[in-house]
């Protein structure tokens, strides 16, 4: 039978024995744990350091390229903003080349005279037959002299078909101004058979500039009290009530349309 006191010194022992057991082992785990960890810290440390060098490297080469490539980038900066200078001086001429251009074929065709409507199985058109055409049509004195006809540049119709129209020259602009007034007077002009029309033979910019205005002209017909024409080369002019404006914009004018 063993005291309570033998117990309690056995207790003791044994608890200590444990405790230093538990301690020699936690102890080995984590020297290994630490061990492990230090290397592999050394290890990304060591890939680190690699790839910061060759970072450093890849960068060094960068600053020597971005160096290298600066003289030429400001040189082709300065020769973009030449070009670029030559380009709106060259832009303005072609501008005004083509004002001019425009300006000369207008100018050229003033004594033309485009004949719409007259049939094609009238047979081949010449000087003659237009003169005495005119005659007739208008009841003019004598014959206009016409210098050249000629029918536009497209493929002959079919039967049935829109006539090409008919460009003539008139050998006077006197006669061709005439022609065109007592035109625009008749609208409609009866030749034979057929009802034709005349007017200018303009430049294709020109005709598809006044064209703009045609659903403007057709609107202004139906407003009272308001005058209106169609100026040279493409400008509309309004007059109501003794005040007079001009357009040369097809929407400045459908604008001062929405105000009357």
């Amino acid at each position: 039978v063993y005291s309570p006191d033998f117990k309690a010194e056995l207790l003791t022992a044994l608890r200590e024995e444990m405790a230093g057991i538990f301690k020699t082992q936690l102890e080995t785990a984590l020297t290994n744990n630490l061990i492990q960890i230090k290397l592999e810290l050394h290890g990304v440390k060591t890939e680190l350091s690699a790839s910061i060098t060759a970072i450093r490297s890849e960068v060094d080469a960068l600053k020597v390229t971005v160096a290298e490539m600066d003289g030429p980038l400001s040189s082709c900066t300065d020769d973009v903003v030449s070009l670029k200078s030559d380009l709106d001086r060259l832009s303005a001429q072609v501008l005004v080349l083509d004002r001019k251009c425009e300006d000369l074929e207008s100018r050229s065709r003033r004594n033309n005279i485009r004949i719409i409507g007259l049939p094609e199985e009238r047979g081949p058109v010449s000087a003659d037959t237009i003169s005495t055409l005119l005659k007739d049509a208008f009841g003019l004195e004598k014959e206009p002299v016409v210098d050249r006809v000629h029918r536009s540049l497209q493929a002959k119709p079919k039967p049935g078909q829109r006539p090409r129209p008919i460009i003539a020259r008139l050998h006077y602009y006197s006669d061709c101004a005439d022609i065109l007034r007592r035109a625009r007077a008749q609208q409609r002009v009866k030749v034979g058979d057929s009802t034709v029309s005349i007017f200018p033979d303009f430049t294709p910019q020109t005709a598809k500039a006044r064209a703009a205005f045609n659903d403007v002209r057709r609107q202004l017909r139906d407003v009272p009290d308001i005058r209106f024409g169609l100026l040279h080369p493409a400008r509309l002019r309004i007059t109501r009530g003794g005040v007079t404006r001009e357009f040369t914009s097809p929407v400045e004018a459908t604008a001062f349309m929405k105000t009357l």
